[in-house]
C-alpha cells in the first residue's frame, strides 16, 4: 500500500477552504494561524511539530501569537502548538479542548471540518486576547506548508 499523500488528506477545494477559514479568522486579530500537513514518519510528532514551528518561524510575530495547527499523515498525528504570547494567555485547558475538538472530526474523516473548526475557535480565542489593530499586517503566509 502506498503511503498516504496531502491529496488523501484534503482535496485542492478543501484545501481552499481551510486557508480561508485562516484569512477569516485572523480579519479580527494580530495573531497568526498556519497549517503543516507533514508526510515524513517520525518517531515523536510532538517533538517534530516544534521543529516544524521553529522552522516556519511561528515565533517571528510581534507579541509571539502564532499558532501551528501540524498534521503528520503517516503517523495519524494531530497537535497544536501555540507561542509563549498566546499561550500565557489561554493555558493548557484551551489547547486540549481544541485538540480534542479536532480529533473527533478526523475520527470521523472530516478533516475539512475538524481543522476549520480548530482555526475558527483560535481564532476567537485570538481576537480577545489580541484584537485587530489598524496598523496590523499579516506577519506570516496563510498557506498550508507541507503540501
Amino acid at each position: 500500500m502506498d503511503a498516504p499523500t496531502p491529496s488523501d488528506f484534503l482535496s485542492k477545494e478543501e484545501v481552499q477552504e481551510v486557508v480561508l477559514a485562516i484569512k477569516e479568522a485572523e480579519c479580527n486579530t494580530s495573531g497568526e494561524i498556519r497549517v503543516h500537513i507533514d508526510q515524513e514518519e517520525v518517531e515523536a510528532p510532538f517533538e517534530h511539530a516544534k521543529i516544524v514551528f521553529d522552522e516556519l518561524e511561528m515565533y517571528a510575530t510581534q507579541d509571539r501569537n502564532g499558532i501551528l495547527f501540524y498534521i503528520n499523515i503517516s503517523t495519524h498525528s494531530f497537535v497544536i502548538i501555540g507561542d509563549e504570547g498566546i499561550h500565557q494567555k489561554v493555558g493548557d485547558e484551551f489547547w486540549d479542548a481544541i485538540r480534542n475538538a479536532v480529533i473527533i472530526e478526523f475520527t470521523k474523516g472530516n478533516y475539512k471540518v475538524g481543522l476549520i473548526n480548530g482555526i475558527s475557535e483560535v481564532g476567537k480565542q485570538l481576537k480577545s486576547h489580541f484584537p485587530y489593530q489598524a496598523n496590523d499586517k499579516n506577519e506570516l503566509p496563510n498557506e498550508i506548508s507541507g503540501i
